[in-house]
């Protein structure tokens, strides 16, 4: 009898368990401000969102190696923004922590709303 709860017990925690699918929950932007409107906030915010297009555009999928080369690839693209003090990825949580030189540090997760980084308004001239 103790056998059957514990069997029971572990089929329903083990039901319970969610799939670590951060991707799709991180890209959809339904119910957010549109990306174009954050920008308009300062030249930092707009930087913001450039790099968050940035990880957003160099998408290669699921596996950990294109994470990698994301990730790296939108660090590269922060780090030749005037306003940027220093970036530390995450590969695994597809986000970038961003210091900027006001000191002002933000989690920025990936955008994908088909405009270019480098077209962002307000974005600060190099």
């Amino acid at each position: 009898m103790r056998r059957i709860w514990l069997i029971a017990a572990l089929t329903v925690v083990s039901a319970g368990c969610r799939a670590y699918d951060l991707r799709s929950s991180l890209l959809n932007q339904s119910g957010l401000m549109p990306a174009s409107r954050v920008g308009r906030y300062g030249g930092e915010q707009a930087e913001a969102m450039a790099i968050g297009r940035a990880l957003g555009q160099w998408d290669g999928g699921p596996s950990v190696a294109a994470r990698v080369i994301q990730a790296t690839k939108a660090a590269e693209y922060a780090r030749s923004l005037p306003g940027v003090r220093s970036v530390i990825a995450d590969t695994l949580g597809y986000r970038l922590t961003v210091t900027f030189k006001s000191g002002w540090r933000a989690t920025i997760l990936p955008v994908q709303d088909g405009v270019k980084p480098e077209e962002t308004p307000g974005l600060p001239k190099a």
